[in-house]
């Protein structure tokens, strides 16, 4: 082996995943297949363009595996067009925006500061850069959505795009309001879905391909494929902002989105990577994800139960879906310094961002937690109420932490990862 170093790094954090316990609610454990596929001579193949119409010669064997690929997604979700090509949920978001959107429109999209994400117009992201963004967010009584400021809001505005979704949000969302509310001032909606798709995929929660016109996700957390991002709709139409072509027809929203991945914002597609995705789709379109999803929801809504059963503050009292967020400030410590206690005990979480926070984004006030890779590690309903219990012990006391590690390392060695 000639780099031995990195090599080595990666034996350190294939050691480090083992032997701890994987909390961060945008992280999963991809399957042996997945990795494979990942990492398999696809990566050699350069095909600027889609399926049939490519800038590159020899691409017959990729163009079969994005159809797979696509083909599969259509099945997993029960949509009419997808494309694969998106590197991650924040490229599909951009490519979704250079295709509907001009510089300096107005977009409606949740707060980060309330569990949204960057991507939906925050100030030092291209959204907010580019786009004129204005932010609905929670109630401050009970931690779920404010629909009736989200409705003040867009209607005092008028945005060309409604953006629902999260990253950390732990209840179902009211897709058919939003959509009621974009219908009625003429705004189009887009539901990034990065965090709960898997549930989605699997009739765990709300459809928004119902209602929403445009659907965007990552591939990695719930779906527990490979890093990356696609873009989805049931049902293609007419764009409603007479965006042409160049000979003066109207262009169909699929073909705006398809350019605006490919030459909008991206260039050749990582087709090792679209290989991955492939072998994802197929995964979750089988029974075996179905009991996997199933339990991740179980888990999630056993934690939230036992955190808050324990004392700790869970906005909106619970969850829906396979995450949650605690705010931190009753029991005295920062989402900062829980995130580093906890590090220590080999217990991996992150400090996040709660609603009317009262500290910067760089220390927080609470700490955000899923059960979607510890659910792969084959962790079930009573484990969740183990882990709280170690989690409970280093928040109160930072002397339990050496104990807690100790007994963490002994405990996931009966939860082994993929070989």
């Amino acid at each position: 082996m000639e780099d031995k170093r990195l090599f080595d790094l990666i034996d350190q954090e294939k050691k480090r995943q083992s032997e701890g316990i994987e909390l961060i609610a945008s992280e999963n454990y991809a399957s042996d297949e997945v990795m494979a596929a990942a990492g398999s001579i696809l990566t050699n193949k350069y095909a600027e363009g889609l399926p049939g119409k490519r800038y590159y010669g020899g691409c017959s064997v990729v163009d079969e595996i994005e159809d797979l690929c696509r083909e599969r997604l259509k099945q997993l979700f029960d949509a009419s067009w997808v494309n694969v090509q998106p590197h991650s949920g924040a490229q599909a978001n951009a490519a979704v925006m250079l295709a509907i959107l001009n510089p300096g429109d107005k977009i409606l999209g949740f707060d980060l500061a309330h569990g949204g994400h960057l991507t939906h117009g925050s100030p030092v992201n291209y959204s907010g850069k580019i786009y004129k963004p204005f932010f609905y967010g929670v109630n401050k009584d009970d931690g779920y959505i404010d629909y009736k400021s989200l409705e003040e809001t867009a209607r005092k505005e008028n945005p060309k795009l409604i953006i629902c979704g999260a990253s950390s949000y732990s209840r179902d969302w009211d897709y058919k309001f939003i959509r009621e509310v974009a219908d009625s001032i003429g705004a189009l909606v887009l539901a990034d879905i990065a965090h709960p798709s898997g549930l989605i995929s699997r009739g765990l929660l709300n459809d928004p391909l119902d209602y929403c016109h445009i659907i965007t996700s990552t591939t990695h957390k719930t779906l527990r494929g490979p890093r990356g991002g696609i873009i989805m709709m049931r049902n293609d139409f007419e764009n409603p902002f007479g965006i042409k072509t160049p000979k003066g027809t109207t262009r169909l929203m699929s073909s705006l989105l398809d350019s605006g991945v490919f030459p909008g914002t991206q260039g050749g597609p990582l087709e090792h990577i679209i290989g991955a995705k492939a072998v994802a789709f197929q995964e979750a379109l089988s029974d075996k994800y179905l009991t996997y999803v199933v339990q991740v929801k179980k888990n999630a809504n056993i934690m939230a139960k036992e955190f808050m059963m324990r004392g700790y503050d869970i906005i909106s009292g619970g969850t829906d879906n396979h995450l949650m967020l605690i705010d931190l400030r009753n029991k005295n410590i920062t989402g900062k310094e829980a995130e580093e206690n906890l590090g220590k005990a080999d217990i991996t979480i992150n400090k996040n961002m709660v609603p009317f926070d009262s500290e910067s984004p760089f220390v927080t006030s609470g700490m955000r937690i899923g059960t979607a890779a510890i659910t792969t590690r084959g962790m079930l309903e009573d484990d969740m109420i183990k882990i709280v219990g170690f989690i409970d012990r280093v928040i109160n006391d930072e002397k339990e932490i050496d104990q807690v590690r100790k007994e963490i390392n002994a405990w996931a060695s009966k939860f082994p990862l993929h070989k």
